[in-house]
């Protein structure tokens, strides 16, 4: 019994540790799919990081109890924590379902979504620095292209073959101007997989987040099992 005790403490401290780290990847998740809304349409892919937020908020009054329990245990607390506890397992398991669903999903409509800027993205070999949704992008990844600089020369027309966006610039060359005749001033990486690894972790993170977090709470419920083991029900009100 002492070790129990012993036991949800330290969980309760835990439990507001990973409520900061839940509270980090879920918004995380959130300003990604904000930032890039012009690849993702549809709102509800956030939705894995709103239950992050969620499942952060809900931890913090669940270590509050684990530390309460382990100190003076209450019946009606360790009934409440269990209820808590029984939440949380209900929001992980939703986002784990959801953050493996939407990884698998969006990473098969990043090309498209992608070429599909390219194509349509009206450049000139001029000192504009451009403006549109895919020159953001590549400024923000310090990407260039698709895959790289040449899906610029496959989307081009016959009146600028010889130079790509300046948003390609690398941003230690303050003089490029996108000219192919300077290659090396070019970001050499494509956007594409940029923003697969990008999206990649933050599913992921989600998603380990959330397992490590669920084992813990099956300990947390055993621990607390044991102690309410040690205090039977004298009446049903608790019910």
């Amino acid at each position: 019994r002492s070790f129990a005790r012993s036991v949800l403490r330290f969980l309760g401290f835990i439990f507001w540790g990973t409520a900061v780290a839940h509270m980090y990847g879920g918004v995380s998740v959130i300003l990604m799919f904000k930032n890039y809304r012009y690849l993702f349409q549809e709102a509800y892919l956030s939705l894995p990081g709103w239950l992050a937020l969620v499942t952060a908020l809900t931890l913090l009054p669940t270590g509050v109890l684990a530390v309460s329990i382990s100190v003076k245990s209450s019946r009606n607390q360790q009934g409440t924590f269990m209820c808590l506890l029984l939440l949380l397992l209900c929001l992980e398991m939703s986002s784990v379902a959801l953050a493996r669903s939407y990884c698998v999903r969006t990473a098969s409509q990043l090309e498209s979504a992608i070429s599909y800027l390219v194509h349509q993205h009206n450049w000139t070999c001029s000192q504009d620095p451009g403006s549109g949704a895919v020159d953001v992008i590549q400024r923000k990844l310090h990407c260039c292209g698709v895959h790289n600089y040449t899906d610029w020369l496959k989307a081009s027309s016959l009146h600028h073959p010889t130079c790509v966006p300046e948003s390609c610039c690398k941003e230690k060359h303050s003089l490029c101007r996108g000219d192919l005749g300077h290659v090396e001033q070019l970001s050499e990486e494509g956007c594409l997989k940029k923003l697969e690894d990008q999206l990649r972790f933050s599913m992921l993170y989600i998603f380990w987040s959330c397992i490590v977090l669920s084992i813990l709470e099956l300990l947390a419920t055993v621990s607390n099992g044991i102690l309410m083991r040690r205090q039977p029900f004298c009446e049903l009100c608790i019910l």
